[in-house]
C-alpha cells in the first residue's frame, strides 16, 4: 500500500510519496536515524505536488481551518486532483499520512481516503519539515522564514482578537491591584498614625479610620495653632460635632511634642499620598463592579463581584474557570490545605475562596460544607452561562442566587426548596420576555420617529389637517362600539354627509383641464354613496319592522 503525506507549510500545501520505506526501515527508531541524513532522507521521501497560498489571508484562513480540524475546499480539490483514484467499488490502495488525527478523519468523511498518523507518520513529517526548503525548487530559506513569521504574527493576532467589552484579564489585573493597594494602603496609614503620633498622640484613640486619621493630620497640621474656631470644619470631616469638640480639647492637653515646620511638611504630604491612594482605591473598585457586570454578570449576581473576580484570576480566564467542575471549583485556592492533607492523610477542606461569600458566614458550623458544595455547583452553572452565552444577562445568576437562599431555609426551618427544573424554566420564560420587551421598545421608537417624520412632511407640503372635534366621532374615524344599532346608522349617515362635502371641495379645487374626469369620478361615488344610504335606510326599516312584529307576538301570547 502507498504511503502519501501531506505536510501544511506557511507558504502551502504539498504532498510527498514514500517510496524506499526498506531502506530505512519501518520502525520509528530508524526513521529517527535517518531524518538528518538528506541524501538517505531524500531516495525515501519525494515530492508529488505543491499548491502555494495565494495571499497572507488566504494562507490564515487554511491554518485557521486545520488547527480547528477542518479540511477546505482548497484542500479537497488539492488532494482529489494529485492523489490516485481507486476504481470503482474497490478500496483505495494508498493511505495518507497527516499530522493532525481530526483533519484526518475529517478528510476520509469527505473524500473516502484512509488516514493514518501515528509515531512513525509524524517523524517522516518532522523530516520533511526540516528539508522542506531542499524539496521545493526556487524556494530560498529565507523566503520560508519570511512566510512563517508573518504567518505566525497573523494568527496569533487573530486568536488573541477578542470582544472589548468581555474582556476578562482586565478582571484579573484589577483584583490583583486591589489587593495590592489595599495592603498598600494599610502600611501607609499605619505609618502616618506613627509617624504623627509623636506630635497628637491622642488623636489615635479617638479615630479609628485609617482615611478619616490621614485626612485630619493634614487639616490639622499644629496641634498648638487648633482652636474652637476649627471645630465646624473638623465637624464637616468627622461628620460628628461631639468628636470634633473631643479633638479640640485633646489638642490643648496633649502630650506630644513639638515638631518643626519642614517636619510637619512631610507629614502631610505623606497623609496626601495616603488619601489619594484610598480614593484611587474606591474608583478601581467601582472600575472592577462595572466590568464584572459586563464580564460576568450572573456570576457577579450570585457571589459578588470581589470573589467571582478572585475566582476568575485564580483559573486564570473565565473559559478555565466554567471548564472546571463544581469540585474543583469549591476548593479553589486551598491547594496547600488540599495536598497537605493528602500527604497527612488527614482531612481535605471543605472551601476555598468560596468561603469569602457571605452565604457561607450565614450558614451554621455544622451545614458550611454542605452550602460550600451547593454554591460551588450553582457558580459552576453561572459561570458556563457567562462564558458560552451571547446574551448578556443577570436572570439566571439572580434564580441561582434565590435557590441558594431556599437551601439555607431548608438547613435551617426544614422548608423544601424549589427543583432545579422549575427555576431554570422560570428564568428562560423571562429572558424570552425580556428580550420581547427590548424588541417592542425598539418598534416603538422606530414608529414614533416615523410618525415625526411624516407629521413634518405634512406641515411643510400643506396645511395640517383639522382634528375632529365632533362628539361620537374619533380622530381616526372610528366609531366608539355601542350597542344599540340607531345610534350607529345615525353615525354613519352623518360621516357619509361629512365625505360629500369633502368630495365638492376637492372637485371644485381641480385645474380646469381635468375637470371632466374629476365630474365623472364625483358622480360615481356619489352614486355609491346614495346606494350605501338607501341601504342604510332599508335596514332600519327592516330592524323597525321585526321589532313591530315580536311585540305583535308578545301580546297575543300574552292574550292567550
Amino acid at each position: 500500500m502507498a504511503l502519501y503525506l501531506l505536510f501544511e507549510s506557511a507558504s502551502g500545501y504539498s504532498l510527498f510519496q514514500a517510496y524506499g520505506l526498506d531502506e530505512i526501515g519501518q520502525n520509528t527508531e530508524a526513521v529517527r536515524n535517518s531524518v538528518l541524513d538528506l541524501t538517505r532522507f531524500g531516495k525515501v521521501v519525494k515530492l508529488v505536488a505543491f499548491h502555494p497560498f495565494s495571499s497572507a489571508l488566504d494562507a490564515l484562513n487554511q491554518c485557521n481551518a486545520i488547527s480547528e480540524g477542518l479540511m477546505t475546499d482548497e484542500l479537497r480539490n488539492f488532494l482529489e486532483i494529485n492523489l490516485p483514484k481507486p476504481k470503482e467499488g474497490k478500496k483505495a490502495k494508498l493511505s495518507l499520512g497527516v499530522a493532525e488525527p481530526k483533519v484526518g478523519s475529517q478528510i476520509f468523511e469527505v473524500t473516502k481516503i484512509p488516514c493514518q498518523s501515528n509515531e512513525f507518520v509524524l517523524e517522516l513529517l518532522r523530516g520533511v519539515r526540516l528539508h522542506f526548503d531542499r524539496f521545493i525548487k526556487d524556494l530560498k530559506p529565507s523566503d520560508l522564514e519570511k512566510a512563517q513569521l508573518g504567518l505566525g504574527h497573523s494568527y496569533s493576532r487573530a486568536k488573541v482578537k477578542f470582544n472589548v467589552n468581555r474582556v476578562d484579564n482586565m478582571v484579573i489585573q484589577a483584583i490583583f491591584l486591589l489587593d495590592t493597594l489595599d495592603k498598600d494602603v494599610n502600611t501607609f496609614s499605619m505609618r502616618v498614625r506613627e509617624w504623627y503620633s509623636w506630635h497628637f498622640p491622642e488623636l489615635v484613640k479617638i479615630i479609628n479610620d485609617n482615611y478619616l486619621y490621614a485626612k485630619i493630620a493634614k487639616f490639622v497640621e499644629n496641634k498648638s495653632e487648633l482652636c474652637d474656631n476649627h471645630i465646624p470644619a473638623l465637624a464637616d470631616i468627622v461628620g460628628d460635632e461631639d468628636k470634633a469638640k473631643e479633638i479640640v480639647e485633646a489638642a490643648k492637653a496633649s502630650m506630644g511634642q513639638d515638631l518643626s515646620p519642614i517636619d510637619l511638611i512631610n507629614v502631610q504630604q505623606f497623609a496626601q499620598r495616603v488619601m489619594d491612594l484610598s480614593e484611587y482605591r474606591k474608583k478601581l473598585y467601582e472600575y472592577l463592579v462595572t466590568k464584572m457586570n459586563d464580564i460576568a454578570p450572573n456570576l457577579t449576581s450570585l457571589i459578588g463581584e470581589v470573589v467571582g473576580a478572585r475566582l476568575i484570576s485564580h483559573a486564570g480566564s473565565l473559559s478555565n474557570l466554567a471548564k472546571c467542575p463544581s469540585s474543583t471549583l469549591q476548593i479553589l485556592g486551598a491547594e496547600k490545605a488540599l495536598f497537605r492533607a493528602l500527604k497527612t492523610r488527614g482531612n481535605t477542606p471543605k472551601y476555598g475562596l468560596i468561603f469569602h461569600s457571605s452565604f457561607i458566614g450565614r450558614a451554621s458550623a455544622r451545614n458550611k460544607g454542605r452550602l460550600a458544595r451547593y454554591l460551588a455547583n450553582k457558580c459552576s452553572i453561572a459561570c458556563r452561562i457567562d462564558c458560552f452565552s451571547e446574551m448578556n444577562t443577570s436572570i439566571f445568576g439572580e434564580k441561582l442566587r434565590g435557590q441558594v437562599e431556599e437551601r439555607l431555609d431548608f438547613y435551617d426551618k426544614g422548608v423544601a426548596p424549589r427543583k432545579n427544573v422549575d427555576v431554570m424554566k422560570a428564568a428562560v420564560e423571562n429572558m424570552v420576555s425580556q428580550q420581547a420587551d427590548d424588541g417592542h421598545t425598539k418598534d416603538e421608537a422606530s414608529v414614533k420617529k416615523s410618525r415625526k417624520k411624516k407629521s413634518k412632511g405634512e406641515v411643510v407640503n400643506g396645511e395640517p389637517m383639522d382634528v375632529d372635534k365632533q362628539t361620537g366621532v374619533v380622530s381616526d374615524g372610528e366609531a366608539p362600539a355601542e350597542p344599540e344599532t340607531e345610534k350607529k346608522t345615525k353615525k354613519k349617515k352623518h360621516k357619509l354627509a361629512e365625505e360629500q362635502q369633502e368630495d365638492r371641495v376637492a372637485t371644485e379645487a381641480v385645474n380646469g383641464a381635468n375637470g371632466h374626469e374629476t365630474q365623472q369620478n364625483g358622480a360615481a361615488k356619489k352614486k355609491k354613496k346614495k346606494k350605501d344610504q338607501e341601504e342604510l335606510d332599508g335596514d332600519v326599516q327592516m330592524e323597525t319592522e321585526r321589532k313591530k312584529k315580536k311585540k305583535k307576538k308578545a301580546k297575543t301570547e300574552d292574550n292567550e
